[in-house]
């Protein structure tokens, strides 16, 4: 378990840091002054800054600088990401009302002043750097070998390497779901039987009704015997464990396509991360309820250890995944998200005036008001689904 919430801190912390170097780029493009810039949370255990007289000075603890020309630079207590603190992006520091936007002010360098497409671009920029990210991390894999499902039409460019059979569905109530076979399973033989095409397993497994089967899979590191006996299914009106299965190996593609293929793909998981969200949003609308797959914090922590103990390639795929998950949350036009302070200048934009800034900021807490709600709810409920190994964490340190 602790493996699990280390290795969890280090992918958050990729994440974050690199959403927030996006915002800190794209400020300093259009000469925002950035005033801090740091590597993890507040309190500042130490920065470096250029003065006024042109110097570099350090800086100890969380101590005022009131002589920094330029961006602080700090590494920060609780190593969590990063932050960026962007001058002027709650508005004129004086608390005055906003002018035009590009109205000539004394502060040039000041978030507020610019125009609104330039203000778009900074808010949105640490949304594009997690998809940006994202697609290099699946061009680092497509150079040294995804786990892709296999089909017939592959590239002939294209080298495949440990080539297997894996379940990629379970149908509950099925003799397959009773015995405790789950996705991501590795079907190594079936009463001592190999199979390199699944078309062949099926085939054997059709023949079998009735007959207590001895399945050996893999799960990460871990091989198990699973006994499981073929009855006919209802969906299919054969003889089945009710599983899906489906051959998968390790994809690669030579460097060049290889960065294609890996902005393709993340552009093509954009689209299914959406469509996902649409279909979550449409059931709560509908009142159908929220699936028990979603994950919050606890259980994405969960499943980042067990993906790390399955190889550094099947972590790498996994955080690219998190990266774009990332990036659709906080642009969706919530309060308190990027999207939704990006909404709110879309509607300056409309309406030629910003939205008083009392109002805004009343409605932003209220999201973010919300927005912990819901994790703290989710959280309550991976907790009660991981609870035996939390207990076991406990147990651990208490003993130890």
């Amino acid at each position: 378990m602790l493996f699990t919430i280390v290795i969890f801190l280090v992918v958050l912390s990729v994440l974050v840091f690199v959403h927030e170097l996006g915002h800190f780029i794209v400020a300093r493009r259009f000469g925002v002054k950035a005033e801090e810039f740091g590597f993890g949370f507040p309190p500042r255990a130490w920065g470096f800054y250029k003065s006024v007289n042109g110097q570099w000075k350090q800086v100890a603890g969380n101590k005022a600088v009131d002589d920094a020309a330029d961006t602080i630079y700090s590494l920060n207590w609780i190593p969590l990401g990063g932050f960026v603190k962007i001058k002027g992006e709650l508005g004129p520091s004086d608390g005055s009302i906003l002018g035009e936007p590009g109205e000539a002010t004394d502060d040039q360098d000041s978030f507020f002043t610019k125009k609104i497409w330039q203000r778009i671009l900074i808010i949105s920029a640490g949304v594009l750097m997690n998809v940006i990210l994202a697609a290099a991390l699946l061009a680092i894999g497509f150079g040294i070998g995804l786990p892709q499902v296999l089909t017939d039409n592959m590239d002939p460019s294209v080298t495949i390497t440990d080539r297997k059979i894996q379940v990629v569905d379970v149908m509950p109530g099925t003799p397959a779901a009773a015995a405790g076979v789950q996705i991501g399973d590795v079907i190594l033989s079936i009463q001592g039987n190999q199979f390199k095409q699944y078309s062949d397993l099926q085939a054997y497994v059709n023949g079998q009704l009735g007959k207590p089967l001895l399945y050996k899979i893999q799960r990460g590191n871990v091989t198990l015997d699973k006994e499981v006996t073929p009855k006919i299914l209802a969906e299919t009106n054969k003889a089945g464990i009710g599983i899906g299965v489906a051959e998968t190996g390790l994809v690669s593609y030579p460097w060049y396509e290889a960065i294609w293929q890996g902005a393709k793909n993340a552009v093509e998981t954009i689209g299914l991360i959406i469509a996902a969200f649409y279909t979550l949003i449409k059931s709560l609308i509908l009142h159908q309820g929220v699936s028990g797959n979603i994950a919050g914090p606890v259980g994405i922590a969960v499943m980042t250890g067990e993906v790390a103990r399955m190889g550094f390639i099947y972590l790498l795929q996994f955080t690219a995944l998190l990266s774009l998950n990332l990036a659709v949350i906080n642009f969706l036009p919530f309060p308190a998200l990027d999207g939704g302070r990006a909404l709110f200048l879309v509607i300056e934009a409309i309406k030629g005036k910003p939205v008083k800034r009392e109002l805004e900021a009343v409605i932003h807490n209220i999201g973010f008001a919300v927005l912990m709600l819901l994790v703290l709810f989710v959280t309550f409920r991976d907790v009660l689904g991981f609870k035996a190994q939390f207990i076991g964490l406990w147990q651990k340190i208490i003993g130890g």
